[in-house]
Formats: structure tokens, sequence, C-alpha cells
């Protein structure tokens, strides 16, 4: 094994999972192992405290004259439920087939990592950087970075740059590199029916009071036509449409057919709103998803029961230029106007984010693409993103700059997921991207 293989298995080993206060010690322990080894590899590095998780910046020595360029990254991760399909230890890395197998592997240790490591490879071989360079890495992210916004704004100077970085991202294909121009934002929620003040047999009660899991399913039912649109009453009404070169372009990236969405998902077949690809789907078009449903008895057998309540939570991905505080505002319109009888409802908003998109062409996006091509030897995709990275755009309001969004991640990553995973090429790829990307983006 290569001794960066060696130092990004002792970063996958730490259980920094920011949802659990549980492991709120580990999540500092990784802080400042990334402390300890952004030193090691050549740059000043500190530890800064927030309100939750600490955030961890390491620079090189800022000259004068030079283009200042900031790469972000998130060191906390999921949480490794269920933890019964997986196939190794979460946070015992392996390798198989090619690949690393562990939570974080590629959401964001590994994406990040290569950054840090391509740093300290160039000032091992050369003495220097040929930028001004800061990293930023965060311990919040996978909880909606709640802290991240208020340190930007605090220490702007300090983090002040022309350009951002970002490798959170995918690839469309493997060895295809992709540069992504955009993101969906994001809106959440959770919906909480209440009937009953308890739970009641439904025998001796079924038929004369409403059932709060049956206006749940109706609730969740109501959100779409038979073809997937979203019904909530003005939900298409800032939708900003696909352009033209952008569906041409799409066309030809591989790896984003139908039926390679089917052969990744293993789904039956692909469904959504009509007129669209699915790539297109993901990439261009908002969406209203149920996360997760619950109400009533779960256990083995039957027990017989109207629950006292159930609940459901939502997610809508947004793309240019809805705005998260605007949507959820029409889908609580959208639920009280369809709540059932008999029951009373409250709808709990979530964590939110903005849709992010630049324009590739661009000085900085350029450069980008030179880079991707000499670390991949093709020339790179370009592409919107499905996901949501909430920060980026208070990234761009606070800081003033935009952002590279280089995705080394592959479609069957299994982020979020048990055995999640990130193929060694790639890792090995990212070292390269980055001394690529500073050399081109110095110019």
């Amino acid at each position: 094994m290569t001794s960066e293989l060696e130092q990004l298995f002792e970063f996958l080993r730490f259980p920094s999972i920011s949802t659990d206060s549980r492991h709120a010690g580990d999540v500092r322990a990784c802080a400042e192992w990334l402390v300890g080894k952004s030193t090691a590899l050549g740059l000043s590095a500190e530890l800064y405290e927030t309100p939750g998780h600490p955030v961890v910046i390491a620079k090189n020595k800022h000259q004068p004259g030079r283009r200042t360029v900031l790469i972000y990254g998130h060191y906390d991760v999921q949480p490794v439920d269920p933890l019964d399909l997986w196939t190794s230890r979460p946070f015992e890395p392996e390798i198989r087939d090619g690949k690393i197998w562990a939570r974080g592997a590629t959401d964001n240790k590994g994406q990040m990592f290569s950054h840090l490591l391509g740093a300290g490879k160039t000032i091992a071989e050369k003495g220097d950087l040929p930028v001004n360079l800061t990293f930023l890495f965060e311990g919040e992210e996978e909880i909606g970075s709640p802290n991240l916004a208020p340190f930007l704004k605090e220490h702007r100077e300090m983090l002040a740059c022309d350009v951002i970085a970002v490798s959170d991202t995918g690839m469309v294909a493997p060895g295809v590199p992709t540069m992504g121009y955009g993101l969906r934002g994001i809106s959440c929620c959770e919906v909480i029916v209440h009937g009953p003040n308890k739970d009641l047999h439904s025998g001796l009660f079924g038929g004369a009071v409403a059932n709060p899991a049956t206006a749940v399913a109706q609730l969740v039912a109501s959100l779409h036509d038979a073809e997937g649109k979203v019904l909530v009453e003005g939900f298409y009404d800032d939708v900003r449409p696909l352009e033209a070169w952008e569906r041409e372009m799409w066309a030809k990236v591989p790896g984003v057919s139908d039926a390679d969405f089917l052969e990744v998902t293993g789904s039956p077949a692909t469904f959504g709103e009509a007129g669209y690809s699915a790539a297109e789907q993901t990439w261009a078009r908002p969406t209203a998803e149920v996360n997760g449903i619950a109400g009533g008895y779960q256990g083995e057998g039957s027990k017989t029961v109207i629950p006292a309540s159930a609940m459901a939570k939502f997610s809508f991905r947004l793309v240019p230029d809805q705005d998260p505080a605007d949507i959820m505002k029409k889908v609580q319109a959208h639920f009280d106007k369809h709540r059932p009888a008999g029951v009373r409802i409250e709808v709990v908003p979530g964590h939110d984010g903005r849709p992010y998109h630049v324009d590739p062409q661009a000085e900085f996006g350029k450069a980008a693409q030179r880079a991707l091509k000499t670390a991949f030897g093709k020339e790179p995709m370009l592409i919107r993103e499905g996901g949501s990275i909430p920060i980026i755009q208070d990234l761009k309001d606070i800081l003033g700059a935009d952002t590279l969004l280089l995705g080394l991640a592959l479609a069957d990553a299994q982020i979020h997921s048990p055995n999640e995973n990130f193929p060694v090429e790639n890792f090995e790829s990212g070292i390269r991207l980055n001394q690529a990307l500073l050399e081109e983006l110095s110019k």
C-alpha cells in the first residue's frame, strides 16, 4: 500500500459522524488530526471553534501578486446504519476490486484528502505552491452546515479568495473527467399528523375517527400526478428552463442514459416528469420526494390500533431560480389545503439551501477544464449536479467568488448508504488534479 493510501486509511478510521452527539469527540479528534497532517505536509494549520463542530483552516504563506485559491471540503460523515448491510466494517477501510471501502471514502474524505496530498506533494517537489492556497475543512456539512455561514462572515478577510474549488460531486463515468457548473437547492420539512390523544383499538373505534396513518398516505399521494409532476400550486413558477445547448451537450455524455440510471439504481423502470431524460430530471428539474414515513405499530405480527399520530419527511430539490423559503410556503399551503378531515397537521421546516449556477466557460472554468484534461488525459464533460451543497451559494454571497465543482465520485459510490466506496484510481487522479489545477489557476 502506498504512503498516500495509508494516510487516507488513518483519516477514514475516525467515526466523525456529525449528526450523532455520541461521536462529538471523534469529530474533534478527526479535526485535530487534520491540523497535524496539514502541518506535516508543509502548511500552517489551525483549529477554529464554532458553536458546533470545529473548522480547520490550512494555508501556505500568502504572497502579494499571486492568485488566491480556496479549497473547501468536509471531514464529517453520515451515520452507518443499517450496519448489518455492510460487507466490511465502515470505519475499518479495506481495498477490494480496486476500490476503497469505508464510510467517508468518497463523501468527502477521499476527495478532499486527495487535494491536501496534492498540495503537499507540490510543496515537497518545488518548495512552494504557485498560488496562495487556503483549505477550509468543516465538520458539519452532513447536518446542513449550520455554523459555517457565520464563520465565513466573521473571517471574511482571512478567507478572501479569487476562486473556490470543491471536489464533493460526481463523475459521469469511470475515467471521464467531469466539471459541474450547477447544484440543485433543497428545502426539507417534516409533516406530523395528529388524531386521537392516544392509540385506539381499531375494532372499537375504527370508522368513527380519522386514522393519522391513512391521512399521511393521502397527503403523500397529493404531491404528484400519475406521471410524477409536482402538484404544489406555483411550484414551477420560477424554474429556469433548460437551454437547448445543454440538452444537446448532455445527450452526448456517457454513462447517464436512462438505461444507465436503471443499471445503477436497480429500478425496474424510469419514472418522472414527462418530456425529460433521467439526466435532465436529476440535473435541471425540481422534485418532491418522500424520505420517510412512520406511524402505528412497527413490530412483528399484528397490533390492531389506530395510531395517535403519524409522520412523513419530505425534501424538495430546487433549480435556478427557485427560492427555498418561497417553496416551503407553497408546500405548507398545499398540505393545509389537502389536510384530510378529522386530523390536525403540523409542518416542521427543516434545513434548506439555494441552488447554484455558474458559467462553465468563464476564465476559471476553462482553467479547471484544462486541469481535468491533464489529470485524466481526456476532455472533460460539463454537467449540473442533482445533489445539493447548500454552503456553495453562501460562499458566493459572502466571499464573492465562484466555485469550480470538480467531482471524483462515481454513481455507484453508495454515499450515504452501506458499502460506500471510492476507486483507488480516482483518489490518485485527485492528487494529480490538485497539482494541475493550482498550476492552471496561477496563470
